[in-house]
């Protein structure tokens, strides 16, 4: 009996890899649903070139309350990554700008500069980790640590980033505590920010309450 179950053991898991092997990629549907494990494999006859290629990796618009903005290469604009486990943006900050406080759910990320001067760091319960950064530098933001970058040179900031997910998500902190309708009193006593400045917050970045 325990030779049958390492038999069916290894022929279970010869199989899985042969069947692993059998699809080199799976190109999103993007007009199926999202699921956990990705989306649905576009059908091979459909197929094509333009799957597999991004033409938009160029400068955002940074005039917004953060004067930054990101230029996502990820798998709702870029199928041919879906289940490759990566993806991509290009970060553009004009001067003073910011990208605030924010978290990765889905995947570790890699800040790479090419242009001006990016502080950036992650925080842990106990530690944080900061660096200013020049074009040729490189910093990678653990999966889920909460981290920002602020262009603190002069002239605009670019970098690129590479994430290990096709969709990694974000959750940026000030527009979970102030875009809200979370009335303003409550965001207040879990924050201990004075109520004015609550409200003040909250009509800048559109939240109600």
């Amino acid at each position: 009996m325990k030779i049958i179950h390492i038999v069916f053991l290894f022929f279970f898991l010869s199989f899985t890899t042969s069947q692993a092997s059998v699809n080199d990629f799976c190109v999103a549907d993007l007009k199926a649903p999202d699921t956990p494990s990705g989306y649905q494999c576009k059908p091979l006859a459909n197929i094509t070139s333009d799957d597999f290629v991004f033409h938009g990796f160029v400068a955002g618009n940074t005039n917004n309350s953060f004067n930054a903005a990101l230029t996502s290469a990820f798998v709702t604009e870029f199928p041919g990554l879906n289940g490759l486990g990566i993806s991509a943006a290009r970060l553009d900050i004009a001067e003073n700008g910011s990208i605030p406080m924010h978290t990765h759910p889905g995947a570790t990320e890699l800040l790479i500069i090419v242009q001006g001067e990016i502080t950036a760091g992650f925080l842990t319960p106990t530690s944080v980790y900061s660096k200013t950064l020049k074009p040729g530098d490189l910093m990678v933001f653990p999966q889920g640590m909460l981290h920002f970058q602020i262009n603190t040179g002069k002239g605009k900031a670019t970098a690129f980033l590479t994430f290990s997910s096709a969709n990694p998500g974000a959750q940026l902190l000030d527009l979970l505590l102030f875009s809200n309708n979370l009335p303003s009193e409550l965001v207040a006593q879990t924050t201990f920010l004075d109520l004015a400045q609550v409200q003040k917050l909250k009509a800048r970045f559109g939240g109600r309450g």
